[in-house]
């Protein structure tokens, strides 16, 4: 009974062996195809298994190095990925798992492939465009934050150019107001002279004989 319980179990890890199909790994529906699993260890006993099915296990003895699964009248749930390992029969030491086998069983009569296969190149497909959407999503992301960089160091020049253009504006008003002041300290004083020439006229009058003069200036009185 001890002997029974050690075989279910594997001590050792030995070298893997191949796996592959006869004739080809692409069949046709209700065809036959033989899964050849190949070793350099001879007597020992094959184990073929399924991925998609953890109760599939097909067990076969072989005194050489190798032995051949034949799988007959295929159909599309046959389809799948297979591999094998194998063990000794004297200490029950196991193999590491060969390669997986992907086996492909067609239907040409109505152009269907069988589903495994569908769903394997739907799954690599779906990857392959989120992949590609994440790509182009960091791509977006960096050229919009690039971009506004580039438009906040444009801003800061522009300020910088505005200020002396305000400085000669307000030099400008300040020189326009300093002219108007001038011009009116200007006219101020004759107003006031030609005030004074008429105060002064009649007591010059009284003193001077009356003779007009060969020009006569006439000065306005600025009215109040």
């Amino acid at each position: 009974m001890i002997v029974e319980f050690l075989s279910l179990f594997c001590l050792e890890k030995l070298p893997k062996p191949s796996l592959i199909a006869l004739p080809s790994s692409m069949v046709e529906r209700s065809s036959n195809v033989t899964l050849k699993c190949q070793s350099r260890i001879q007597n020992v006993t094959f184990i073929l298994e399924k991925l998609q099915d953890s109760g599939y296990k097909r067990e076969q003895r072989s005194a050489g190095h190798h032995v051949e699964f034949l799988l007959t009248d295929l159909k599309l749930k046959d389809a799948g990925t297979y591999f094998c390992s194998y063990k000794t029969m004297a200490s029950h030491e196991c193999s590491e798992k060969s390669e997986h086998l992907q086996l492909m069983v067609t239907d040409y009569h109505d152009g269907r492939v069988a589903p495994s296969i569908k769903t394997d190149t739907s799954i690599i497909i779906l990857t392959t465009f989120s992949l590609l959407s994440i790509f182009l999503l960091f791509i977006s992301v960096l050229f919009i934050y690039r971009c506004t960089r580039h438009g906040s160091s444009n801003e800061e020049p522009t300020k910088r150019t505005s200020h002396p253009k305000f400085s000669e504006q307000e030099a400008t008003d300040a020189d326009l107001s300093k002219m108007e002041r001038i011009s009116i300290l200007t006219e101020e004083p004759q107003e006031v002279t030609c005030a004074e020439l008429n105060t002064k006229v009649p007591s010059e009058a009284a003193s001077v004989p009356a003779e007009e003069p060969a020009g006569s200036c006439e000065c306005a009185t600025p009215k109040a």
